[in-house]
This record gives C-alpha cells, structure tokens and sequence, in this order.
C-alpha cells in the first residue's frame, strides 16, 4: 500500500526565513500529518537553489535549524536542486528536440518595453519567436547571453489547444478560485525554462521534482497560484501527473504588505533570539 498524500516545502536559501515561511511550513506539515491514509501522510522538504548567486550554504542551514526548531519534521535524504542539473538538463533537450524551446536574445528590459509598447490590452505576457538560423548562430558565436523560452504557439499545436487543460484547487486561490480550474498557460507568456548560465529555472525544475518525488498535494501560497497554470502545461507537455493544488492565504505585516525575507525584524532567527519560543509562534499563526 502506498500513500496517497505526500507533499512538501520547498524554500530557497536566498536569506532567512520569516514568519510567512513558517505559515507556509507548518501548513503543509500539518496537512500531512491530519491525512487520514492508513499509513498517513508524507511530508518531505526540498532546497530549491538553483540560483547560485543567491543562494548560500549558510541560509540552507540556517532554514534547516529554524524549521527544526519549529517543530517540523521531515524525510532524509533531501533533495537539493543543484544536486540533479543534468536530471533537469535532460528534461529541457526534450523539448528543445520536440521544438518546444526557442533561444531568447533579449534583455529583460527589451522584454519590458515589447509588452509596453503593444497595444492596450493586446498582450497579457510576452510571446516571441526564433531568430534566423543565421542571425541565431551569428550571436551565439559572439558569446551573447540568451533565454530557452517555451514556445506557447508550438505547445498549443502540440496538444492541440489548451482547452482540455486542468487543475483542482482545494485551498484559494487569491480571487477566491476553488475547485476544478481551467488553465491559462497563456498569462505566463514564454516563460523562461533556462539561460545560459544557469541551467534550469523554476518551473521546470519544480514540475520534473514535484513528478519525480510522487507530490501528490502542493501547498504553498496564494503567490504561487499563477504559476500552476504554466506548470500545469508543462506536465502535459512532459506526461506528467498533475498534483491536487492548495493555495492558502499569504500572511502580512501591521502595514499589509506581506512579509520578505529583507524585513530581518520578522525572521524566525530574530525572533528566537528576542526570547520568542517555537510554542508561541505556532500559537500566534493559528497552529
């Protein structure tokens, strides 16, 4: 017998981690735990750093003693991103073989100015195309750096539409969005699956991930939630099964913004050294 509720929380070691992160935590943690299956549910943490500029040894094992001393528990071993480069870079020459990836030249502010100048209403997110081949190898020879973009137009033939996509929500989404979601790829754009210097970006690595780790539920935060549209696309383009989604609400400060990782005065480390005990903190977010 198998379980059938396995999620996880997956952080990047980008600084501390805050009170919202610990929302976020003990909200899946404690849906595992209350999963009624005969064996229960799993619970398993990822360390999501495939951004190596960001990314540092010291918030990995900062967030691993914060999580610990929270209360959290989870599976060994964990999965770390940039453990497994070539399990992504495997998964994106299978796209790029099926002509699903285009190499993207552009600057972010390029990309910017494209969506600014189209007319009003007329693009949600960008949407380019390939260079000539020529032009394409000219810069590619020149050292220029460029963006592998999922081509929607091509996906779009290649499943014949997107009609018959389709995610469930149990949480909400920050619209209110519950139950069986039709999804629009299209508010994503092409989104960017790699770059040159780094060899995966998010949405690819977190659907290969989320498929190979048997995630049956995904619970993370409603700021996440459009990007369940693109990742639901991409698990169809890679025959991939779809997780049970549930977005919960995003925690914020007396100001009501939501809480980041640059406001120290809120990270689990601060406020432990304040005497603040893990008891209190559950307590305080509802747990």
């Amino acid at each position: 017998m198998t379980n059938t509720f396995v999620t996880r929380f997956a952080p990047s070691p980008t600084g501390y981690l805050h009170r919202g992160h610990a929302f976020s935590a003990l909200t899946a943690w404690e849906a595992a735990r209350a999963a009624p299956d005969p064996l229960g549910g799993r619970f398993l943490l990822r360390i999501e750093d495939i951004d190596r500029t960001r990314c540092r040894p010291e918030f990995e094992a900062a967030l691993v003693e914060d999580l610990a001393w929270l209360g959290v528990s989870w599976e060994t071993p964990v999965r770390r991103q940039s453990d497994h480069l070539e399990d992504y870079a495997g998964a994106l020459r299978e796209l790029a073989e099926r002509g699903l990836l285009y190499r993207c030249f552009k600057t972010r502010k390029e990309i910017a100015e494209t969506i600014q100048s189209a007319p009003h209403g007329a693009m949600e997110a960008y949407r380019g195309e390939p260079l000539p081949p020529a032009e394409e190898a000219r810069r590619i020879e020149a050292g220029e750096p460029y963006a592998w973009r999922l081509s929607l137009d091509h996906a779009e033939r290649t499943l014949g539409g997107f009609d018959t996509l389709s995610f469930v929500e149990e949480g909400e989404g920050p619209n209110g969005e519950h139950g069986v979601i039709a999804a629009r790829p299209q508010i994503g754009g092409d989104v960017v699956l790699a770059r040159k210097d780094v060899g995966v970006a998010y949405h690819l690595a977190v659907v290969f991930d989320d498929a190979l780790q048997g995630i049956t539920h995904v619970v993370r935060g409603q700021d996440l939630f459009e990007a369940a549209h693109v990742q639901r696309l991409l698990q169809a383009l890679l025959g991939l099964p779809t997780p049970i989604y549930r977005h919960h609400r995003l925690l914020t400060g007396p100001d009501g913004k939501r809480f980041a990782k640059r406001d120290r005065s809120e990270t689990l480390r601060d406020l432990r050294e304040q005497g603040k005990t893990a008891a209190q903190i559950r307590t305080e977010l509802g747990f």
